[in-house]
């Protein structure tokens, strides 16, 4: 594979941050068990490290590993906003393993501080819009709220949602959020987007049948092959990704442990393929030099 050099790229590689943190789910704990056996699944020698896309992960420098967060309940987000940060600041590209959705707020800040335009797209059952949930403003099912109303992505593209009601409706409105319920799907053209792009996966937005080891079931949900052919819709350089809401205490016989690696491969390899985000979509004070 050429160099990043060879091709004039700025980014360097992908690399797998575990942020074990759960703190902030409504009605079960358990996702911050999920980091190292998604890690278990990409590895899993029942299958190769080859991508869809046609990357090798296993491949030398494909990808790194930046290892598990030690977080605790409270005060996580600024310890999880210093490790992105100082990935971001090494010219590698955090893909975060969750943990509940709530971490996806304090990883956005960083990017949203770092990129100019950043385009959000949001896998989810879920629109996570809540301006407040069981008064907790920062719980799982608000991360989207904050971001937005910080004005730290440019867009939000949420694909997959079959469980919007009034309340999020309304929040959608006001963020001017790109909403495609199932049935709008699929969506394959609204994923040709330019970059830079952030992708946040909830394994929830998968039917149960392929994904049962989350804590929020949504009977109703998406294939895991309808999950990869939008992935693979996706034409902007993703720089960052996060896969979250993975809960084994509910899991059958790892088989959502299975999909996460399986979505987890499919975003490394669009990341390893995919690197042409121009020096332009930095801010000013993230330029590289």
């Amino acid at each position: 594979m050429p160099s990043h050099a060879q091709k004039g790229r700025v980014w360097g590689p992908p690399t797998l941050l575990g942020v074990p943190f759960d703190a902030n789910s409504s009605y079960l704990r358990g996702a911050a068990e999920g980091p190292p056996l998604i890690r278990e699944a990409l590895r899993c020698e029942a299958s190769n490290m080859s991508s869809e896309t046609g990357a090798d992960l296993g491949a030398d420098g494909a990808f790194l590993d930046a290892g598990d967060l030690s977080l605790p309940d409270r005060d996580a987000f600024p310890i999880i906003q210093r490790a992105v940060a100082d990935l971001l600041e090494k010219r590698q590209r955090p893909v975060s393993l969750g943990g509940d959705h709530s971490i996806t707020y304090p990883i956005v800040q960083v990017f949203g501080n770092t990129f100019n335009d950043l385009t959000i797209i949001h896998f989810d059952a879920h629109p996570d819009l809540y301006d407040e949930f069981e008064g907790n403003r920062y719980s799982h099912a608000c991360p989207f709220a904050r971001i937005m109303e910080e004005k730290l992505a440019k867009r939000l593209i949420q694909i997959g949602i079959r469980t919007m009601n009034e309340h999020q409706r309304k929040q959608a409105q006001r963020f001017d959020v790109e909403v495609f319920e199932l049935s709008k799907l699929p969506a394959f053209e609204e994923l040709k987007t330019w970059c830079p792009v952030y992708v946040s996966f909830d394994m929830d937005v998968l039917d149960p049948a392929f994904a049962p080891g989350v804590s929020h079931r949504e009977p109703g949900g998406i294939s895991v092959r309808d999950v990869i052919w939008h992935l693979h819709s996706i034409t902007g350089t993703i720089v960052g990704a996060d896969i979250v809401e993975y809960n084994p205490a509910r899991d059958v016989s790892q088989l959502t442990a299975g999909v996460a690696g399986k979505i987890l491969k499919e975003v490394l390899g669009k990341m390893v393929l995919e690197c042409h985000c121009p020096e332009s979509s930095l801010k000013a004070h993230e330029s590289v030099t």
